[in-house]
């Protein structure tokens, strides 16, 4: 346990360190704080249109962060043959793809923790929202968020023990907008209700359904732009939800495992 604790608080050193993350965070940072400048394109729905528009921009900060944080991992450690002493000591491979794991999800939660204190201190303090339960149910929003991520992280770490960055990037990215933006569609194709769908098209949805992630159960964020739109069960939903994405994670983990134990380094 304590060689994975030590390469994951060197790898949190190294992302913190990384300019363009810090670029990318920046960036995100800035938009949240401009925001609330952008409320006369909707006078009638300012607050829904605010908490739309800062929700927004965390989730696509994060998921840049998540993707680019990771692809590196193990191609970087591999180019500047660093791997070779780490192996070379009494870490095992296992150890080691599960230490760079940890390391880029406390990097990741880091900056999103940073993000999500700048929303509040935006809505607190320019929007005079200073409630528990106005700011908690912002709140909630970023923490599945960052489920959502850490299971990104996952699938770019996957990728990265057998692909180069560059591929890695769109291939994870790419998974990422199939199991959000166009999960609904595969859902539809794979509904077996529906008679006018050929059935080799149904069977392709119904597998991309089973191994790509549903990232867009993740989305909670219209509770916290309509307050009256409310979870049914929200803390079973949560949990549910927290399960589901520590399963695909240990998926993930495990055949990224057998693929870097096998491969020459």
């Amino acid at each position: 346990m304590s060689a994975i604790l030590s390469i994951a608080k060197t790898t949190l050193g190294e992302a913190i360190r990384r300019r363009v993350l810090l670029v990318i965070l920046l960036i995100g940072v800035l938009f949240l704080v401009i925001a609330p400048g952008l409320e006369a394109l909707s006078p009638r729905q300012e607050a829904t249109v605010l908490r739309a528009l800062t929700l927004g921009v965390i989730q696509l900060t994060s998921a840049v962060i998540a993707i680019v944080l990771t692809v590196y991992l193990i191609p970087n450690e591999i180019e500047r043959r660093t791997i070779y002493t780490i192996l070379s000591k009494p870490v095992l491979r296992w150890q080691f793809l599960v230490g760079k794991y940890l390391g880029a999800v406390f990097a990741l939660g880091l900056m999103m923790a940073l993000m999500t204190a700048t929303m509040l201190l935006v809505f607190a303090v320019m929007k005079g929202q200073t409630s528990v339960d106005q700011l908690g149910g912002l709140a909630r929003v970023p923490v599945m968020f960052f489920v959502q991520m850490s299971l990104l992280a996952a699938v770019a770490v996957f990728f990265s023990t057998f692909v180069t960055p560059v591929v890695n990037f769109f291939l994870s990215g790419g998974v990422y907008l199939v199991g959000s933006v166009f999960n609904s569609l595969f859902e539809a194709f794979a509904d077996p209700s529906r008679g006018d769908i050929n059935p080799v098209a149904r069977a392709l949805a119904t597998v991309v359904q089973v191994i790509v992630p549903n990232f867009q159960n993740f989305n909670v964020q219209n509770s916290a732009i309509n307050p009256g739109q409310v979870i049914q069960g929200e803390l079973s939903y949560t949990i549910g939800l927290i399960g589901y994405a520590l399963f695909y994670i240990a998926i993930l983990l495990i055949a990224g495992i057998l693929i870097f134990d096998r491969r020459e380094v």
